[in-house]
């Protein structure tokens, strides 16, 4: 084996292998370090992000007694009145069958009622209640605290920006 191949293979088997810290354990970083901050890879970075703010929203609605989950529903809901079951999971982005259990949840307790579709009978269309307008306005004030923190760094061009490329991450990928 030549010396530069022999180089080259301990170079890639080091980076390979995890550094181990004090007492043999392998160090794993923060958020914001090493391939978690700015050295990491995009669909990574917003899989971070995304995980981080679900997280921070589940604890922000808990003593409300709603999920991440569904106050996207009531969003949904409330934007577009009459979404079907199966318009509110695309929508959402969670299966047909996860919004078949919240919307259940949410009849329960009186949040979302259903009516039938005015041309075909067998589609069941959805809207909020007003108890469910109710709770959806508690909600959005203190999910709306949750994005002046995530936007308190940003200037309205940035912020501008960065919703535009993201939106427009969306609309690309979705295309193909």
């Amino acid at each position: 084996m030549s010396r530069k191949t022999a180089a080259t293979a301990r170079s890639k088997t080091a980076r390979k292998m995890p550094t181990p810290a004090a007492g043999g354990a392998v160090h794993i970083p923060a958020p914001g370090e090493g391939k978690r901050g700015e050295q990491g890879y995009l669909g990574y970075l917003l899989r971070q992000a995304h995980a981080a703010v679900r997280l921070k929203m589940e604890r922000t609605l808990a003593d409300l007694g709603v999920t991440s989950p569904q106050f996207a529903v009531l969003t949904m809901l409330n934007a577009y009145p009459g979404l079907s079951g199966a318009d509110v999971a695309r929508l959402t982005f969670l299966t047909p069958q996860t919004v078949g259990v919240i919307i259940r949840n949410l009849e329960r307790d009186g949040a979302i009622a259903m009516t039938p579709h005015p041309v075909h009978g067998r589609i069941q269309q959805w809207t909020l209640t007003p108890r469910g307008a109710t709770l959806l306005k508690a909600c959005r004030q203190r999910v709306l605290e949750l994005e002046k923190r995530l936007a308190r760094d940003l200037d309205i061009k940035a912020e501008t920006a960065i919703r535009r490329w993201l939106a427009g991450i969306a609309a690309e990928l979705q295309e193909g």
